[in-house]
């Protein structure tokens, strides 16, 4: 067997980047080898971006150097430039072209001889398997299927080295397995590749990872190494039905316990060093079972834990009287574009205080039906009530019952956040007091007083999403609308997210939950699966999960039991 180490493809010596007074990155040295997979992480404004930038040349190091391929980033740009390919998380591609325009206008960026570029196109378009919609808008194209063409534009002129900045996020599962297939193929031809990832289920199928903090390098090596450091220190609680919220959050109260989730019918707990696990029997009366620790354990560890299970949102809202119907229902939901169908005769409930999941690949329809429950969109058929009002009837009645935080387009880039948050008091009829009041205890709760005067679009991705939740919030709505409101969000801002999540279900809020993240999924009371239009599956997800099993799997993942039940949906499908 041979043990000699791949070459280096990037060698990063001492490298520090500064922008006025922030330090984006410190001292940084780290070694990225041909064959391999590495994956680059940490929280919001870590440099995870920063650093890509540095090593495709788009941006100089303040101090030290970087070599890629045995190009030097600084003085030998140009071929460096040649042997990389560069999928950046934002802009990569031009949505008014087409999937084969798109593929055109890079092979003449990277100065491809015509003679061999429809080989190539024919190439990329089967590797990627989207030769069948050479034709259509790069914006018509599913989250999965732009990636996958970015991914092929990235490719075009057959680059040593790649370089993918968070290509998973808003991706489905079924989507980001393919990316995974792909990504496989390349480090079989010898490609370096580096994956960025908010993802640390990601991060785990790395080779290898640089982990960055603050613009510092806190670990590099393989994810094992860094995970079984915390072997007997994760566990496994089961919870009464209705309570796992409840026990999560006296869990996180503990002060020997440093993180902590929702798994369905049960919460997992990681307890600090040196903790005893006899602290978690004051938790309930069943056994906390140990279970293997995941990569996303010691990465939150390492930063310090959980960031706390107490809503300061929460606290500001009075507890909403019981209702007597449903806060949320739709009825044979239907919307239809000429003849094609994006949602076929969509049924379901959402009771109080609950978090009900609406989840399904890129395309199944989920974003057509929460747009119709929005209010949005006019269903084609059927009825869709929020709070007791009729959409197609009251429309402006039932949005003021509501918040809602859109995947995008939620907040305007070029207002500030102040403004932002007074336009959002303004368009929920918040006047005077009332509304100096809210916007004040917004700034406070989302501690945003050192960003007011920046424009949204110049905020990290998790304080955006913080900014986006405090606008859907002002005016104390009953139903709260969330479409992948922490979609490439890191873990530490994701568990402060939900934490204001459950504190707003426990007054009575219910909320409606858009995500590819299938861990998210496991927070939710009930899972809704969608499928070419249609709700497949609904149920809690541990009841999906034992759906999904089998002889060969018997405890499935979310993430495996989403993909069975799809594959499930089409065998039936072609056997009818």
């Amino acid at each position: 067997m041979n043990n000699t180490p791949a070459p280096v493809a990037i060698d990063i010596v001492n490298v520090s980047k500064s922008f006025l007074q922030t330090s984006a990155l410190r001292d940084v040295s780290a070694q990225i080898r041909f064959g391999e997979l590495t994956g680059i992480v940490g929280p919001d404004g870590a440099g995870k971006t920063t650093l890509l930038r540095l090593l495709t040349a788009l941006l100089r190091p303040d101090t030290g150097h970087i070599h890629l391929a045995g190009f030097d980033s600084v003085t030998e740009t140009e071929p460096l430039h040649a042997i990389t390919g560069y999928m950046p998380q934002r802009f990569g591609l031009y949505e008014d072209l087409s999937v084969l325009d798109n593929l055109r206008l890079y092979a003449r960026l990277r100065l491809m001889n015509p003679a061999e570029q429809p080989a190539r196109f024919e190439q990329l378009l089967a590797f990627t398997r989207l030769g069948a919609f050479q034709q259509r808008l790069a914006g018509k194209l599913s989250g999965g299927m732009k990636q996958k063409l970015g991914l092929a534009c990235a490719l075009m002129g057959q680059p040593r080295v790649l370089l993918l900045d968070e290509p998973g996020v808003g991706v489905d599962p079924v989507s980001r397995l393919e990316l995974w297939q792909m990504v496989d193929a390349l480090l079989h031809q010898g490609l370096a590749v580096v994956w960025s990832t908010a993802y640390l289920d990601e991060a785990e199928r790395c080779q290898h990872l640089l982990l960055l903090d603050s613009g510092q390098l806190l670990f590099q090596g393989p994810p094992a190494a860094l995970t079984d450091k915390l072997l007997g220190r994760s566990f496994r609680i089961a919870a009464p039905a209705g309570t796992q919220r409840a026990l999560l959050s006296q869990a996180l109260r503990m002060p020997e316990v440093c993180d902590g989730l929702i798994q369905g019918e049960a919460i997992r707990v990681v307890l600090r060093a040196n903790a005893p696990a006899t602290v978690l029997h004051s938790l309930n009366h069943t056994a906390a079972i140990p279970v293997a620790p995941r990569f996303e354990d010691a990465f939150v560890d390492l930063l310090g834990g959980h960031p706390g299970g107490h809503s300061l949102l929460a606290d500001h809202f009075d507890q909403l009287p019981p209702l007597h119907a449903p806060p949320v229902s739709c009825t044979d939901l239907s919307r239809y574009y000429g003849t094609f169908v994006a949602a076929d005769r969509v049924n379901f409930s959402i009771r109080q205080g609950e978090i009900f999941g609406l989840l399904g690949p890129n395309g199944a329809g989920k974003s057509t039906t929460f747009r119709m429950l929005c209010g949005l969109l006019r269903p084609s058929s059927g009825q869709a009530k929020v709070m007791g009002y009729d959409l197609r009837l009251a429309a402006p009645e039932a949005k003021r019952q509501l918040g809602y935080m859109a995947q995008k387009f939620s907040l305007y880039g070029l207002l500030s956040v102040q403004q932002n948050l007074e336009f959002s008091a303004g368009v929920y009829g918040l006047s005077g007091r009332l509304r100096r009041q809210r916007v004040h205890e917004m700034i406070e709760i989302f501690q945003l007083s050192n960003q007011l005067h920046l424009a949204a679009d110049q905020l990290p991705l998790g304080i955006r999403q913080r900014l986006a939740l405090a606008c859907a919030l002002m005016h104390r709505p009953a139903v709260l609308f969330l479409d992948e409101p922490t979609s490439g969000v890191d873990p530490l801002t994701r568990r402060e997210f939900w934490t204001h999540i459950y504190g707003l279900v426990h007054k009575g809020v219910s909320v409606l939950v858009t995500t590819h993240f299938m861990e998210e999924a496991e927070y939710c009371d009930r899972v809704a699966l969608m499928y070419q239009s249609c709700v497949i599956a609904l149920d809690t997800p541990d009841a999906l999960k034992r759906q999904a099993a089998s002889a060969e799997l018997t405890d499935p993942s979310m993430e495996q039991a989403f993909i069975r039940l799809i594959a499930a949906a089409d065998r039936q499908e072609n056997s009818a």
